[in-house]
């Protein structure tokens, strides 16, 4: 039986823009925070899980998922580490998990993407090496990579993420029914319209 995809979950960005007192994704969200609910969803979808993160966010993280399935980066702006990025965070997460049946990057202050998406993307890599959720047209998250790009994820770096390679093989959009494909936090704004979706989405599944 062929393994399940990753789902990696980037949670190592300084997130600069978000001026909040404490990290966007430590924020509340519901009974969880930001990144906790992101986690949540991926760990819905039954795919396996990594995060990527740093030592300050380990123990949100680890709130969600073991330890084992956390994998602590330093500092982005610490003395000597100008190469970490976005793409040596991909990097890390696929190397964490080199038997998967392909990865999915989703970004970790993306909590509305539901966990149906990700198994829908997931679903697709076993005909696509690239596949991406979209909304109406817009290329959202997450971004799949088929497991024959192994080598070339793993020798990602800087903060240039994995973009070459979307460019490089043919990449799939799979049209979904999901606004949460397009919807990060990377504000104070967007955390208030989050937080008033998901307020909205639990009070009708009630």
């Amino acid at each position: 039986m062929a393994s399940r995809p990753a789902v990696i979950v980037l949670a190592a960005g300084k997130g600069s823009r978000f001026l909040g007192p404490e990290h966007k994704l430590e924020q509340s969200l519901g009974a969880s925070t930001v990144l906790g609910t992101t986690l949540g969803h991926a760990i819905s979808s039954q795919l396996q899980v990594v995060v990527v993160t740093t030592e300050a966010l380990a123990g949100v993280a680890r709130r969600s998922v073991a330890a084992r399935d956390v994998i602590v980066l330093p500092e982005a702006d610490a003395p000597g580490q100008a190469g970490l990025g976005m793409g040596y965070s991909i990097s890390a997460g696929v190397n964490a998990r080199p038997n998967a049946g392909g990865w999915l990057v989703l970004p970790g202050d993306m909590p509305l993407v539901q966990p149906a998406t990700l198994q829908a993307v997931a679903r697709e890599l076993a005909h696509h090496a690239v596949a991406y959720a979209q909304y109406k047209g817009r290329r959202g998250h997450p971004v799949g990579f088929s497991s024959e790009l192994y080598s070339e994820l793993t020798t990602l770096s800087g903060d240039e993420g994995a973009r070459r390679l979307i460019a490089r093989y043919p990449a799939y959009g799979l049209e979904l029914d999901d606004p949460g494909v397009l919807v990060d936090v990377d504000t104070l704004a967007d955390l208030a319209s989050v937080r008033q979706t998901s307020s909205a989405a639990a009070a009708a599944a009630r």
